[in-house]
């Protein structure tokens, strides 16, 4: 272990307490005993919040059954198929690939083929991503901070409820979370001796962040960067080379993949999902690049401007009734310290650690925070936990100062205004839990009793915080302990919940409903329960009846055939997206219908849209072609190349139903490809699912 590990405070100097005076037995006790029992403490520490961050996101973990089925079958594909499993195939037979880049689903495909096709596999590394982001956030913060800090930092991303949520989920935000904060750890290391290998590895480690998902890496570059050339310790020359070798990483451990899937012929390889000319620098640079920026997201699922999911941008967008619960708990308190932190930090010299670590993280904060909020494109909720670890290292950060600063001698700077380190604990903290009863009172139903425990009890906290100066230390350490409690009551309830919940479809949200909401909150419920070991009781699967559906026609309200018209929701949370977002889970009957004969085809069905797709795979285990992929509106396959796999005899039955109505600019062929077999072919209603024989190519039709 080198100095560094155990050199807390700023720009590495000698701790506050090294200040005061000791005698010399005390002095050669201290490096003996004082120092073993802090690492002591702190191991034991971090052991105890591993574990209970660990138990929270692994236990019940398969509640969620296929959580997002639409990568839970990519996963079930990449576990039967090495090529799909590169690529990112949404099925086995490589028909086309999910809308991201597919480094999530290769833990995914890896650990179904270790343990086998079931729902804890699928979403144990996103749980296990979940307890290292943890543990590597507090290795940052400590480094620079102390274990106290960094303590408070992991503790803070560990009950974030968006945290808690992804990590207990099947979309790749879970990595992408683990890949950042690693970058950040490797950019920290980089600045404490200007090492050029920590900074190629954080490089390496944004790269492969873009392998998740994509574009939303690139976010924290501008930051880490910015940090390296202000603060390391050498020459601006060596600094600007190391960061753009750093660059050349970032490329480099990214651009790979794309390269080979761009020079691979198109005949050679599954189509690129999410994109209109069959290319990932498409989909890179619109529809899951810039245009979720601008609202220009040709095929997307809406208008232009994101339509519903795109709307309430503006600075507030991180505080609204749909986004606070999820990352907002500790915002203001995050915000407050980060000016006061550089208020402290003043003129430092320009390699001073405090600072450095203020800016990395606040740049970390506010660059993708102002990303999230004014962005017109599609925005969800769950894209919040990108912030989550820059929240909790500025509210470590933050508290530890101002704490040592408290209890520093009065020679220091902010002793010389009385008790201001103090003050500003005790504000932050009525701040944060006066935020917290705001919070609460959006589900006014839900526990009502509890915000007004956590207003009360912050109170009381932040009084004798203020009072603590000239209370026994006893009670001023009731006091910090009550305050902590008061401070995270709110987010440790959501992320119960939020773990106890069951979270289907591809829009998931932690915590209760919302006064005025319809329906829950997470979208797509009826695609867990057909999961293996989902946690569902017997019977769960089976859609409900809708009271307006008319006689033949399809599960979903749609017309047989699947002219993509979006019907009112069927297990999608109200959210009216029907099969887009939200798997349809087969009953026994046309399950055995779609698994007769099945190893004489390439796919034993198709149908319009990915997540429809997905359910009938999921329940089958046979490859079933997304036609038109997520949405619907990819032009895979095309007209022509459909009718060409049909008259082989590739595929066995077609299923109506799918697809989206309103989709800004996209192909129709998945529409023009259902109008041709409900032409073609005579439709059959099973469970009122309305299914077509493919088998004979139309021969006989």
């Amino acid at each position: 272990m080198d100095r560094t590990e155990t050199t807390y405070g700023p720009q590495a100097a000698a701790p506050a307490t090294s200040v005061t005076s000791t005698s010399p037995a005390e002095s050669e006790a201290e490096p003996t005993s004082t120092p073993r029992r802090s690492a002591r403490w702190a191991r034991l520490c971090l052991g105890g919040l591993l574990l209970a961050t660990a138990w929270l996101y692994l236990w019940g973990l398969d509640v969620s059954g296929w959580a997002n089925a639409y990568y839970s079958a990519a996963a079930q594909a990449g576990a039967e198929n090495w090529t799909a499993l590169f690529y990112g195939s949404s099925d086995a037979a490589n028909s086309i690939t999910v809308d991201k880049t597919p480094a999530a689903l290769w833990l995914m495909a890896l650990s179904v083929r270790l343990f086998g096709l079931n729902s804890w596999a699928v979403l144990l590394p996103q749980a296990l991503c979940g307890v290292a982001a943890v543990a590597v956030l507090y290795a940052t913060v400590r480094r620079w901070y102390g274990p106290a800090a960094g303590l408070i930092a992991g503790a803070v991303l560990a009950v974030t409820p968006v945290a808690t949520l992804m990590f207990r989920f099947n979309n790749p935000d879970a990595l992408l979370v683990l890949l950042l904060v690693g970058a950040a750890y490797a950019t920290v290391r980089a600045i404490e001796t200007a090492a050029t290998r920590w900074l190629v590895l954080a490089g390496v480690l944004v790269g492969l962040g873009f392998l998740t998902k994509m574009l939303q890496a690139f976010l924290v570059v501008p930051v880490l960067a910015g940090v390296y050339l202000l603060a390391a310790p050498t020459g601006l020359g060596r600094r600007i080379r190391q960061t753009l070798l750093a660059g050349l990483a970032v490329v480099l451990s990214a651009g790979w993949w794309v390269a080979i899937v761009e020079l691979v012929p198109a005949s050679a390889r599954p189509y690129v999902g999410g994109s209109q000319t069959n290319s990932v620098l498409e989909l890179t640079l619109g529809y899951n690049g810039l245009g979720r920026i601008t609202g220009r997201e040709v095929g997307s699922v809406g208008q232009s401007g994101g339509g519903r999911f795109g709307d309430g941008t503006g600075l507030l967008r991180m505080f609204d009734d749909r986004v606070g619960g999820q990352i907002a708990w500790l915002l203001p308190a995050a915000l407050i310290l980060l000016v006061v932190g550089l208020l402290m930090a003043g003129r430092a010299p320009r390699t001073d650690r405090t600072r450095a670590g203020l800016l990395l993280w606040g740049g970390w904060l506010l660059v993708t925070g102002a990303i999230f909020s004014f962005m017109s494109g599609i925005f969800h909720e769950y894209y919040t936990v990108a912030l989550a670890p820059a929240v909790g290292a500025l509210v470590g950060i933050g508290v530890t100062l101002l704490w040592r600063v408290r209890a520093a001698p009065r020679g220091a700077v902010w002793r010389r205004l009385p008790y201001a380190a103090t003050a500003v604990l005790a504000g932050t903290l009525a701040v944060t839990v006066g935020w917290s009863w705001l919070l609460l009172g959006r589900s006014p139903d839900w526990y009502p009793w509890l915000r007004t425990t956590i207003l009360v009890g912050g109170i009381v906290a932040a009084a004798l915080l203020v009072l603590s100066p000239r209370l026994p230390r006893s009670v001023g350490a009731a006091g910090v302990a009550l305050g902590a409690a008061a401070a995270l009551a709110g987010p440790v309830a959501y992320s119960v919940h939020a773990s106890a919940t069951a979270h289907n479809g591809g829009v998931p949200t932690a915590g209760p409903a919302l006064a005025g909401d319809v329906g829950t909150r997470s979208g797509g419920a009826g695609d867990g329960p057909g999961a293996p070991g989902g946690g569902q009781p017997p019977g769960a699967g089976q859609l409900p009846q809708r009271p307006d559906r008319q006689p033949g026609t399809a599960a979903d309200g749609r017309q047989p055939g699947g002219s993509g018209q979006l019907g009112q929701p069927v297990g999608d949370g109200g959210r009216g997206d029907g099969g887009l977002l939200g798997a349809r889970v087969p009953s026994a009957q046309l399950r055995e219908l779609l698994e007769l004969d099945s190893d004489r085809y390439t796919w034993v069905a198709a149908t319009v849209g990915a997540n429809n797709a997905a359910g009938y795979q999921l329940a089958t285990g046979d490859p079933v072609m997304p036609v038109g992929g997520f949405n619907g509106t990819d032009p895979s396959p095309t007209v022509a190349e459909f009718q060409r796999y049909v008259a082989d005899g590739r595929i066995h039955w077609f299923i109506g139903g799918g697809g989206f109505r309103g989709a800004n600019g996209g192909s129709s062929a998945s529409s023009e490809i259902a109008a041709w077999v409900a032409q073609t072919f005579e439709a059959r209603t099973v469970d009122g699912v309305t299914i077509y024989d493919l088998s004979n190519g139309g021969a006989n039709a």
